[in-house]
């Protein structure tokens, strides 16, 4: 199975460090956050990445073309232009690198990469967001749902989009932004099938806003209920707090060893 990272953003919010580079390639403990969203899916066996480039993608290129410089000590022979990997980092990663567009909604990225999909289910989150959720136990409970997305919900601060749940676990609306009410809100870490591209027209179409309520309205939106941890780098001080839950060795999303 693929997993999907929207990594195409301007990250307004964070615009000290991402008039520079792009937002997933923030660092949390000397490692891009997108870094550490590969290594929490690796780490529940999911091994095979399409990344949706935007702004500053060339950067995340750059980086995943010279992986092992990056990661790894090196001796450099100048003379013969030979380097030498002395610690050589074992990742299991394919990495697909997509340009989606400069300006292309969210929707209208992911519809870019539906010929990489096969016709097959695929996971797919933000370039921006830590979890632990149980990503074994999200895919049973999609496929026991039977829905073309699922995606995982919980409750912090009331800033994103608010999922309105039945007992059923079955998304009655979906609303993106509304005032914190202390609801259920979209966390990503979804699981989706390869129909929801039937859902998405263009470029212009928003997966939050134009996607996800069409899927709603059909009745095939479920809701994974995570009750640990998340947090989005949404702003400086969420990429501190982020930093000091590294530095302190208890950093929730590390499920690798």
């Amino acid at each position: 199975m693929k997993a999907v990272i929207l990594a195409g953003g301007y990250g307004t919010r964070l615009s000290e460090e991402t008039y520079a580079i792009p937002k997933p390639m923030i660092e949390i403990g000397n490692r891009p956050i997108l870094w550490h969203i590969m290594k929490f899916y690796s780490s529940f066996g999911i091994h095979d990445f399409i990344i949706l480039l935007g702004y500053k993608g060339y950067i995340i290129k750059e980086y995943f073309a010279n992986y092992l410089l990056h990661q790894s000590d090196v001796t450099i022979d100048i003379r013969s232009n030979n380097i030498e990997i002395l610690n050589n980092p074992t990742e299991f990663w394919k990495v697909t690198l997509i340009d989606t567009g400069l300006n292309t909604n969210t929707g209208g990225r992911i519809l870019r990469i539906k010929e990489h999909i096969c016709k097959e289910e695929f996971l797919l989150t933000y370039g921006d967001g830590l979890s632990n959720v149980n990503i074994d136990q999200l895919i049973n409970f999609h496929k026991k749902k039977r829905a073309i997305v699922t995606l995982t919900v919980l409750q912090p601060e009331g800033r994103f989009g608010s999922v309105n749940l039945e007992k059923t676990d079955l998304v009655k609306n979906f609303v993106e932004k509304p005032p914190g009410d202390g609801g259920w809100i979209n966390g990503g870490f979804f699981v989706c099938e390869p129909d929801v591209f039937d859902y998405i027209i263009g470029d212009d179409s928003s997966y939050e806003v134009d996607v996800l309520p069409k899927i709603c309205m059909m009745g095939k939106l479920y809701a994974y209920r995570h009750s640990d941890f998340w947090k989005c780098m949404d702003t400086q001080r969420d990429k501190i707090q982020l930093e000091n839950l590294w530095q302190s060795g208890n950093a929730p999303w590390k499920t690798w060893k």
